[in-house]
């Protein structure tokens, strides 16, 4: 698992917070379950307004202090015209996750496979 030093236990990952690509929370984690007749876990997340959904752990990019998921491909139209640079930049820093205690982009670190919050100066 990318982003983990060792196991996660249960009751570690059971409270975590779960959070998307783009730093958005998507809830916290109330159970772990296993799908019969498939390798694997997935993650039951509640979110804020009580909504219930189940994430494959094949989706889950970190875990740590909380758990970051993958980017997710989405179909985009993309015009035929060149994108202005004013307008590629702010994409980009818009579809990095964003640190939990700041909320400013965090930073792949490629060489530990980790997102990196420089202003905090802590691996999340």
């Amino acid at each position: 698992m990318e982003g983990t030093d060792g196991a996660l236990t249960r009751e570690a990952l059971i409270s975590m917070q779960v959070i998307d690509a783009r730093g958005r929370l998507i809830g916290k984690v109330k159970d772990i379950a296993f799908a019969i007749g498939k390798a694997g876990i997935s993650l039951t997340v509640e979110s804020e307004n009580g909504e219930v959904r189940n994430i494959s752990w094949d989706d889950v990019q970190a875990a740590s202090d909380f758990i970051i998921l993958k980017p997710q491909p989405q179909a985009t139209y993309q015009p035929q015209q060149a994108q202005q640079p004013q307008q590629a930049q702010q994409q980009q820093t818009t579809s990095q996750p964003l640190c939990p205690t700041c909320n400013r982009p965090l930073t792949w670190i490629p060489q530990y496979q980790r997102w990196y919050c420089y202003n905090d100066k802590k691996y999340v």
